[in-house]
């Protein structure tokens, strides 16, 4: 049997930024389900290192991200991520947008954004010639990463400090007796004084797999991207974003610089019919009668069902698509867009149907659940890290 200290289910951002804050204070186990880390949701986000702006200030997404970032930039110079500050314009399309164009300059300066700055029509077009709109907020903080080339740093750090990193290792469930958890995987058992769930899109199941009742449902969410022709690039210098509904924790379909090149335009949110369901075919009828059972699914769908059939109908027509990346960058062509990758967000949504928006973790006896850690959760994840292994530091004296 395998002995760790701490054993870390899930081998994505924020299960291997885990493991690199307890790496040489404890030892530290992850196990990854898949031959690879950062397979889902690290591995298929559109690379932001994220400023910071929306979060409600005080709200646990504001104080990570916030420190978190400045955190990423540091990891990444230090170690030769290639990584880039290249800023960002949030576009208010027209008048009824600048109202909340000012409550988003409001939020970010609480969130301790310095050089933030709001920019008339004129000012806004000499930064990005091509973007329309009555108004925006130029936001220099925000950058763009790999965070696959991060995540795979970050493993190779664990092992450095003598910890392990095991691909194709399903967790598969555990008993508790005193001062240990036993846990069982496809490559063997696992004897650790404490758990840490980091399972991401399976994150509920997991909990449930020891025993705990996370008190959430993992909604899967799939984000639909295209990619400008490399003869459209020139339209975009920076990332580009609209005003975001207040309502929704999704930031609307936008422009990413990406690091290796070209530019990405999405996504939108449709429910996926599969925990990793990344393609509109992937469907899994166990995973759709697990929704259908679950009350909150359906009071979250009575409240967003106009938005969901627009993203929807969006997802099934390139044209609708193009119309919405056109409010903001009116000489893209409909022949300028290509089909690209897609993710896949485990929303946490709460038995009245509300979407949880903030981090959500519970702790139980020698366990921690991570149960909800949506965007900007890559962004802050050295923050993240840093916080759950002060909690595994308490739980370990």
């Amino acid at each position: 049997m395998h002995t760790t200290d701490v054993l870390i289910i899930g081998g994505g951002i924020v299960g291997l930024g885990t493991g690199l804050a307890l790496a040489g204070r404890a030892t530290v186990t992850v196990v990854e389900a898949e031959h690879r880390v950062a397979q889902h949701q690290t591995g298929h986000n559109s690379g932001v290192i994220h400023s910071g702006l929306y979060y409600k200030p005080g709200s646990e997404k504001a104080r990570n991200c916030a420190a978190g970032r400045e955190l990423m930039y540091q990891f990444c110079e230090e170690n030769g991520v290639p990584h880039d500050r290249c800023g960002k314009l949030v576009v208010a399309t027209d008048n009824r947008e600048v109202k909340a164009l000012a409550e988003l300059e409001r939020r970010g300066a609480a969130n301790g954004l310095r050089g933030i700055e709001r920019l008339s029509a004129e000012q806004m077009r000499e930064i990005e010639p091509h973007v329309r709109g009555v108004a925006a907020l130029r936001v220099p903080e925000t950058g763009i990463v790999n965070y696959k080339a991060v995540s795979e740093v970050y493993a190779r750090k664990i092992a450095e400090a003598g910890g392990s990193v095991r691909t194709d290792t399903k967790f598969l469930g555990c008993t508790r007796e005193l001062g240990a958890i036993n846990a069982e995987t496809t490559a063997g058992p696992i004897r650790a004084k404490l758990l840490v769930n980091c399972a991401g899109l399976y994150s509920d199941r997991v909990a449930r797999l020891c025993g705990v009742e996370p008190g959430v449902r993992i909604v899967p969410f799939r984000g639909e991207y295209y990619e400008l022709k490399p003869k459209a690039e020139h339209l975009c210098k920076h990332l580009i974003y609209p005003v975001p509904d207040a309502s929704l924790p999704f930031l609307g379909v936008h422009f990413t610089r990406m690091i290796g090149g070209g530019v990405e335009c999405g996504p939108n949110a449709v429910l996926a019919f599969r925990r990793d369901g990344y393609r509109l075919r992937d469907i899994s009828a166990s995973d759709m009668l697990e929704l259908a059972r679950y009350v909150g699914f359906w009071k979250m769908a009575r409240r967003f069902w106009w938005t969901g059939a627009h993203e929807m109908y969006r997802s099934a027509s390139r044209r609708a698509f193009w119309h919405a990346l056109r409010k903001l960058i009116p000489e893209v062509s409909f022949h300028d867009l290509v089909r690209a990758g897609a993710g896949v967000r485990a929303q946490a949504v709460a038995p009245d149907g509300k979407l949880v928006d903030d981090f959500f973790i519970r702790q139980a006896n020698r366990m921690i659940h991570v149960l909800n850690a949506p965007s900007p959760a890559a962004t802050a994840s050295i923050a993240i890290g840093r916080s759950i292994a002060e909690m595994v530091t308490k739980e370990l004296v």
